[in-house]
């Protein structure tokens, strides 16, 4: 592999990853890391590009991140290990679950999407706009084609068939706020759709797990520890 993740590591016991949203690092998990460690042997990981984790020459593509973690989890020898992803983190634990399924123990997907018709407009118009604005400028500026690349994470990823979840084999848990900028339909639509889920939603926005620690860890070790 072209990259070296910069990750936290913390606990003792099942193995435990978690993926922070896009233009995040492994910081965002601040109010979750102490806490499962206390239960699980945590990893909280900085994905290609983000964070401490350098860019490297590999595609910047959300199945690329999936091949990246399991590139990581062979390098630490960690045959399965439990998924918690958020945001494009939950998008990049959704396709990697789909495409090494025998590495998953169990999954948790808080506020993923499977394209971007499963956000809500007001949230994905600008964010459309600022992709085009940066691809324009992407020739001439790295911080344009930095900006580009970002961007266009939630512009042309992560396009997973809805009936590709029929092939999901771990238990999910589906997770979102109230508000969250993830069209509530579309979050029942994903929990409806992977076999032996469940879904919880928590009062708050997208950002449930940083803003609104204890219910949103007390949902997920319920999962976990069930």
């Amino acid at each position: 592999m072209d990259i070296q993740h910069h990750y936290i590591e913390k606990g003792q016991g099942e193995p435990l990853i978690l993926l922070h949203g896009n233009g995040e690092d492994s910081g965002y998990f601040e109010g979750q890391i102490d806490e499962f460690a206390r239960y699980f042997h945590v990893y909280a990981l900085d994905t290609r590009g983000h964070g401490k984790t350098p860019r490297g020459n590999a595609p910047f593509t959300i199945r690329q991140f999936a091949d990246d973690l399991h590139s990581f989890m062979s390098g630490h020898k960690i045959e399965t290990a439990h998924l918690l992803g958020f945001s494009d983190g939950g998008n990049i634990a959704m396709v990697f679950a789909l495409k090494y399924p025998e590495c998953v123990r169990r999954l948790i997907l808080n506020g993923a999407n499977l394209d971007a018709r499963g956000v809500k407009r007001a949230t994905q118009i600008p964010i459309e706009i600022g992709y085009r604005i940066a691809r324009l400028f992407a020739r001439v500026s790295k911080k344009a084609l930095s900006n580009a690349e970002m961007l266009g994470l939630m512009v042309n990823d992560p396009n997973v068939p809805p009936e590709a979840l029929a092939d999901i084999k771990a238990k999910t848990l589906v997770i979102a706020g109230t508000n969250d900028m993830i069209k509530e339909e579309h979050t029942r639509l994903i929990a409806g759709l992977i076999p032996d889920s469940r879904l919880v939603l928590i009062e708050g926005d997208h950002f449930v797990a940083n803003k609104c620690p204890e219910p949103f860890n007390r949902a997920v070790l319920e999962f976990l520890r069930s």
